[in-house]
């Protein structure tokens, strides 16, 4: 069993930054997939970046290129999401995802994670 959890959520104003942490109880992140999604309310849960394998590949939301920045630190005990030139759009609840056997096609469906985080707030405003 995995427990995900999330750290750095908050409140920010349209153009701020925050980073956002993801630890996983009493192990290190090696090949798995390791991924942030979002929710806003109302909205069905939504793929933003991932880690896929390891450091195989570096995959955004087209909603966040240039703007996020997922990373893992060297001792493999978490994994960042950077968020610069925060919208308001951006709001909602971050999601840590982690599975070990997802083909690069599968990372962007939420459904295909078999672990996850409680979520950390991000509120954005104008």
């Amino acid at each position: 069993q995995v427990q995900l959890v999330e750290s750095g959520g908050g409140l920010v104003q349209a153009g701020g930054s925050l980073r956002l942490s993801c630890t996983a109880s009493g192990r290190t992140f090696n090949r798995e997939t390791v991924a942030w999604f979002r929710q806003a309310p109302g909205s069905e849960r939504e793929f933003v970046a991932a880690l896929f394998r390891g450091t195989s590949g570096i995959y955004y939301a087209d909603s966040v290129k240039g703007r996020f920045t997922i990373s893992r630190d060297n001792a493999k005990t978490t994994v960042y999401l950077q968020m610069n030139s925060l919208r308001p759009e951006d709001t909602g609840v971050y999601y840590c995802a982690l599975d070990s056997r997802l083909i690069l096609s599968s990372i962007y469906d939420s459904r295909q994670y078999d672990y996850w985080g409680q979520g950390t707030q991000v509120t954005v405003s104008s």
